[in-house]
C-alpha cells in the first residue's frame, strides 16, 4: 500500500525522476533563515561560517550574500570563500597547526586573523605571516558533546596569557583567544564555564598590557535530527547572550564559527532502493547512497539520522544498506520500515552539514548531485 503523497513527497519525486539520485537538495531561504535565526538569537556574536560543514560553492555564495564571515581550515577553503566574493578581513584561518605554504598564501592574500595552539606554531606564524594577529585557543570542558574537540586541540588555560605575551615578543599582535565546546553540545555549561575561563584570562592579559579584543566561542550549536528531539538552540542562546553581557563590555569582539548550525538544516538527501534481499529472515534494502557517501557523516560525524519513505503500510525491522562492496557500508540495523520495492524512494533531512564534505568515491560509485533549490 502507498501512502498518500504530501507536497513535499510530490516535490521529491518529480526532483528524483528528473536530476537522478543520489541527490542533495539544499535550500537557499534556509540557509538564509539560519543565518537570521543565529543573529537574532546571539545578537553580539558575528557568525563566521565553518566552511568545513559543506563547502559547496554555492552554499558559500549564499553567505556572502548573507554577510556572513568564514572560519577556513586550509588554502583550498580560503581560496574558495574569496572567489565566491569574501574579504580577506571576513576570514579566520581557524585551524590551530597550519602547513607553512598555507601561511604564506593567506599572509599573501590579506588573510590577517589566525589561530594557534602552541609555540611552534607561533614560530611559523612569526616567520611566515610577521605582524599577523592571533588567537590562542585554549581547552575547554567537552562533557556531553557528540564530538569531543578538545582531545586534539588547545592549551591549557593556564598557559593563555604567556603565549600572547610570546606572541607580542615576536611581532605578532595577541589579539584575543578562541575555544570549542564540542560539535552538538546541547549542555549549556559546557559554554558557560569556557565563558568564565576566558574571562578570567583576558582580564589576566589586560593587566600585563597585552592586547585582548576577541573571544571566539567556536561551533558545536544543536539541530534536530528526530521528530522527538526538542530544538534547543533558542533557549541555549537566551542564556549565552546573558553570559556574554556579564562577562565581557562591549569593547570585546565575540565571534563565532557557527556550521552544522546553518546548513545542516537547509538540506534532504534523497536516495533509492537499487536492491533487496533477505538475510537472516529480514529485508535488506540497498540504497544508491551510504556511509562512504553522503551518510558518511554516521562515521566521521558520529551523527544518527531519521529515515523517511513515500511507501506507507505496515512496518518490519529491517536493514538499510549502502552500494559498496564493503560489508562497513551498513546504514542502519532494526528501523521499521514498510515493505519497499526497488525504484523507490527512501530520504533523510537535516543533512546539509558533514555529508556530501566527506563523501568519497570509493567503488567509483558516484557522490550525490548537489541541486540547489529556492
Amino acid at each position: 500500500m502507498k501512502a498518500t503523497l504530501t507536497a513535499n513527497h510530490r516535490r521529491l519525486k518529480e526532483l528524483a525522476r528528473k536530476h537522478g539520485t543520489p541527490l542533495l537538495l539544499v535550500s537557499r531561504s534556509v540557509l538564509r533563515g539560519q543565518l537570521e535565526r543565529f543573529r537574532r538569537g546571539l545578537p553580539r556574536v558575528e557568525p563566521f561560517y565553518a566552511v568545513k560543514a559543506n563547502s559547496h560553492p554555492e552554499v558559500i555564495k549564499v553567505m556572502v550574500s548573507g554577510r556572513a564571515s568564514f572560519d577556513v581550515a586550509s588554502a583550498a577553503e580560503m581560496n574558495l570563500v574569496l572567489e565566491a566574493g569574501a574579504k580577506p578581513s571576513q576570514i579566520i584561518f581557524a585551524n590551530t597547526v597550519k602547513p607553512v605554504e598555507a601561511i604564506r598564501e593567506a599572509a599573501k592574500k590579506g588573510v590577517t586573523l589566525f589561530t594557534f595552539d602552541s609555540g611552534y606554531e607561533l614560530d611559523k606564524l612569526a616567520e611566515h605571516a610577521p605582524g599577523a594577529r592571533v588567537l590562542v585557543r585554549i581547552k575547554v570542558p567537552n562533557v556531553g558533546s557528540i564530538v569531543e574537540l578538545s582531545l586534539k586541540f588547545g592549551v591549557d588555560p593556564a598557559d593563555a596569557t604567556s603565549l600572547l605575551i610570546k606572541a607580542y615578543k615576536m611581532g605578532l599582535r595577541p589579539a584575543g583567544l578562541s575555544f570549542h565546546v564540542g560539535s552538538q553540545c546541547t549542555r549549556l555549561e559546557n559554554y558557560i564555564e569556557a565563558l568564565e575561563v576566558a574571562a578570567i584570562i583576558a582580564r589576566d592579559a589586560r593587566l600585563k598590557q597585552i592586547p585582548f579584543e576577541i573571544v571566539d566561542i567556536g561551533g558545536g550549536f544543536p539541530i534536530r535530527h528526530f521528530d522527538h528531539e526538542e530544538d534547543p538552540f533558542d533557549r541555549l542562546a537566551a542564556r549565552l547572550t546573558q553570559e556574554i553581557d556579564r562577562l565581557f563590555d562591549r569593547g570585546v569582539r565575540i565571534i563565532a564559527e557557527p556550521g552544522r548550525f546553518l546548513v545542516g538544516p537547509a538540506a534532504t538527501l534523497v536516495m533509492r532502493v537499487i536492491g533487496k534481499a533477505i538475510r537472516e529472515n529480514k529485508l535488506w534494502y540497498f540504497l544508491d547512497d551510504g556511509l562512504y557517501g553522503s551518510l558518511s557523516g554516521q562515521v566521521f560525524d558520529h551523527c544518527k539520522y531519521q529515515y523517511r519513505f513515500l511507501r506507507g503500510g505496515p512496518t518490519q525491522l529491517s536493514t538499510l544498506a549502502g552500494p559498496t562492496c564493503d560489508s562497513f557500508d551498513i546504514i542502519a540495523r532494526g528501523e521499521e520500515i514498510p515493505e519497499l520495492q526497488t525504484g523507490d524512494l527512501v530520504y533523510v533531512e537535516n543533512i546539509g552539514a558533514y555529508s556530501v564534505a566527506s563523501a568519497t568515491t570509493f567503488n567509483g560509485m558516484p557522490t550525490a548531485r548537489v541541486l540547489m533549490t529556492p
